[in-house]
């Protein structure tokens, strides 16, 4: 199971050259990407393309470009640019956003998102390879009709002669599409005792695609890590993440990872943390989460249990373990890394 490290978001309590610095001990450590993530802050393409100039061989990886944020040419267009930087590192990661990110920050009416994640990955397969961007789906159409729209042709070519494109995917229609059409998908809170469920829907997925099988769909979560002998301690850290994404993503109706968690058979807990983050309480939202909801969904703990927890990846069929270090300075975040290096190695 190969290891890439999560940088978040961009200027959030890290100067630069803390994250360049964590980024390069990473690539020393033989991780294998760097993935990095834009909500309403900065943008990941431009720290990708930042990070291309100062690293060799860590792939660098938008985890993820939002979908209404970019048109496909443009998506095209910023992962050729950087794979020709990088000398052929790139992963183009993408994924919906959500509601309230994409109709109050992007303008873009958050429906049809299967059929537009597939006009959207079919374009840019398009552009990519080089091809007239001629394109008739359910929800893009190019060149625009009765206009003076050409059909153009990238003027760049990428290094890779085909970017790997991974798509963030939740519920099972998504994930049944990502597997039919990408080549990894990039599941949140993904737990391996739960991994069959995934796995029927990976295998629905690659049925609809000629000649491919789930050998071919690379499973690529990211997972909130701490490794420290304090267990409780450990945990603690898990609890802000939780309670914003299962409490206060999206809206009631509309919160993928609430939903998720019901899933995995934790329904009163995901209830009562919505409940409690919706209504103002953050804290009492973090209180309610159960210690076996946090070790479900993160790798936190001693040693050994952490070695144990990244075993169980592996043998869910990990193929990319993307860790984000629970630790609030450079050099914690990189003993972190060190940390789980080893243990995966172990």
């Amino acid at each position: 199971m190969k290891l890439g490290v999560h940088i978040g978001y961009w200027g959030l309590g890290l100067t630069s050259q803390d994250q360049l610095e964590i980024v390069q001990e990473a690539e020393r450590l033989g991780y294998d990407s760097v993935w990095t993530a834009e909500a309403y802050g900065s943008d990941a393409a431009t720290i990708l393309g930042w990070l291309a100039g100062q690293t060799s061989t860590i792939r660098l990886a938008s985890g993820i470009f939002q979908m209404p944020g970019r048109s496909a040419a443009m998506t095209a267009m910023t992962a050729a640019t950087i794979d020709q930087l990088s000398d052929g590192r790139m992963i183009l990661g993408i994924g919906s956003s959500g509601p309230q990110v994409s109709e109050g920050w992007h303008g873009v009416r958050f429906a049809k998102q299967l059929a537009r994640t597939r006009d959207y990955v079919a374009a840019i397969r398009l552009a990519l390879a080089r091809e007239r961007l001629e394109y008739e789906g359910d929800t893009l159409v190019l060149p625009l009709p009765d206009g003076p729209g050409k059909a153009l042709k990238l003027t760049i070519s990428p290094v890779q002669e085909r970017i790997p494109i991974y798509i963030a995917a939740i519920g099972p229609k998504n994930t049944q599409l990502a597997a039919e059409i990408a080549d990894g998908i990039i599941p949140t809170l993904f737990s391996p005792e739960h991994v069959a469920v995934m796995r029927a829907e990976v295998e629905a997925g690659v049925a609809r695609a000629e000649g491919k099988t789930v050998d071919d769909v690379e499973i690529a979560p990211g997972v909130q890590v701490y490794v420290g002998d304090d267990w409780q301690a450990a945990r603690d850290l898990m609890r802000p993440f939780l309670a914003l994404y299962i409490g206060g993503m999206g809206s009631r109706e509309k919160n993928f990872y609430n939903q998720l968690v019901r899933r995995y058979g934790f329904e009163e807990a995901a209830e009562e943390v919505q409940n409690l983050y919706l209504a103002g309480d953050k804290e009492a939202a973090m209180a309610a989460l159960p210690d076996d909801l946090i070790d479900t969904v993160s790798i936190c703990g001693p040693k050994e249990h952490v070695r144990e927890r990244l075993a169980a990846y592996r043998e869910a069929g990990v193929g990319t373990l993307g860790v984000t270090p629970m630790a609030w300075t450079k050099e914690d975040r990189i003993t972190q890394l060190r940390l789980v290096a080893e243990l995966n190695a172990a």
